[in-house]
């Protein structure tokens, strides 16, 4: 394919009005403070694109993030968790890839919306107790590739697998590194199947390096919050962006 002499990037101002917030609100969610907010990007800027191309515009803005996200946390992941997630993960994307075109994006979101306000009200209405035991590992494995899966959809992995990762206790800097890490490997296998199904052309790669600038913005202001904040108030914060996701995953679906 020629590349053309100017690249045709989005030129619309209510585009740009929704989509800003939205770049800066996933940039402080890779850096785990607001963990579960980041998911509300491609709803966003659902207003003003589809959903694929939303999630096509993202994909070098979320590798920057990633990038950046691994190098602030590169000496506080857990291996051994990692090596148990990613694999499940990338089921979750190959089967996101071999369905994409036959699902609706508004049921996908109606799913994921439904299964973030139950997980929440599970956890506000039956708390559990300092001693309860985590969650099996086959439970585990299925919400990890329930994450892949809606990553590969709409970019809407984190309220899944947040499902399994916060009854383990983790402290704020080690839940954020391992999920940096997580959904860098996610986010890579990504790359392929998006351009197999046409998602990446020319007017969304320009665009998204219009957007580019903001990565580091956000996840330089989320990642010094995640260092200073207390992991009271860092659950309490993830709680309150699993919230807002779940609202507005279930209002698209419906609305």
């Amino acid at each position: 394919m020629a590349l053309p002499e100017t690249y045709p990037f989005i030129t619309d101002p209510f585009f740009y009005l929704v989509t800003v917030p939205a770049v800066l609100l996933l940039g402080v969610s890779k850096s785990g403070f607001g963990a579960g907010f980041g998911s509300l990007a491609v709803p966003m800027m659902a207003l003003a694109v589809s959903v694929p191309q939303a999630a096509a515009i993202l994909m070098p803005v979320l590798f920057l993030m990633d990038v950046l996200g691994m190098a602030a946390f590169r000496k506080d992941f857990d291996l051994k968790l990692l090596k148990f997630l990613i694999p499940c993960g990338l089921v979750g994307v190959g089967v996101g890839a071999v369905l994409f075109r036959l699902l609706d994006a508004r049921l996908v979101a109606g799913i994921v919306g439904v299964f973030t306000l139950l997980f929440l009200a599970q956890r506000l209405l039956f708390p559990p107790k300092a001693d309860s035991p985590p969650p099996p590992r086959w439970l585990g494995a299925v919400l990890t590739a329930t994450s892949g899966f809606t990553s590969f959809i709409a970019h809407a992995g984190g309220p899944p697998v947040n499902a399994y990762m916060i009854p383990l206790r983790l402290s704020p800097i080690r839940f954020t590194a391992t999920m940096a890490f997580f959904f860098f490997v996610i986010n890579l296998s990504k790359w392929i199947p998006y351009a197999w199904l046409g998602l990446l052309d020319w007017r969304n790669f320009a665009t998204s390096l219009v957007l580019l600038p903001l990565a580091p913005i956000g996840v330089w202001v989320g990642v010094r919050l995640a260092r200073r904040i207390s992991q009271v108030l860092f659950y309490r914060f993830l709680y309150a962006g699993m919230f807002l996701t779940g609202l507005k995953l279930l209002w698209d679906a419906v609305y």
